[in-house]
């Protein structure tokens, strides 16, 4: 099997904002991703995007947009009336912390920070569920108790 192209991880995955080029900037802002690519066609309408967070990687698009057919089924949940279309699970250095940043920085956060045993065969986890200005569910954890070994 061949190896993923430079600095691209082994799965990633596209979120579609109908005004992408403002949530890059949030996401940027209130979750901590960095952007390593950012290309604007007629508009400024965003065609791709790559932004990081220490190693991992997601592409944000404009719904529409040069892709045309192959973006039609593409849709923000603004646009399904709040409908999740997927969500996104990012490990931080500090759950709470990062919690109170994306509140401050406009996230609604509809599951507080928590710590969840899931027993001794996977352990345990601190996390935090966030909703984006257009809908789309971000989840943020850290293990705070590994599997138990024998």
């Amino acid at each position: 099997m061949q190896e993923p192209h430079k600095d691209w991880p082994w799965i990633s995955s596209a979120v579609f904002y109908e005004d992408a080029a403002t949530a890059i900037d949030w996401i940027c802002k209130a979750f901590g991703f960095e952007v390593r690519l950012r290309i604007e066609g007629e508009g400024g309408r965003i065609e791709h995007s790559e932004l990081t967070y220490h190693g991992g990687l997601i592409m944000v698009g404009s719904v529409g947009g040069k892709a045309g057919a192959e973006r039609s089924q593409c849709k923000s949940p603004r646009s399904l009336g709040g409908a999740n279309t997927q969500s996104l699970c990012v490990y931080v250095g500090d759950v709470d912390a990062h919690c109170a940043h994306a509140r401050q920085a406009g996230a609604k956060i509809v599951r507080e920070p928590t710590t969840d045993d899931y027993g001794d065969d996977y352990g345990a986890i601190r996390a935090y569920e966030a909703v984006d200005p257009e809908g789309h569910h971000w989840w943020f954890m850290r293990v705070t108790r590994g599997p138990k070994t024998t």
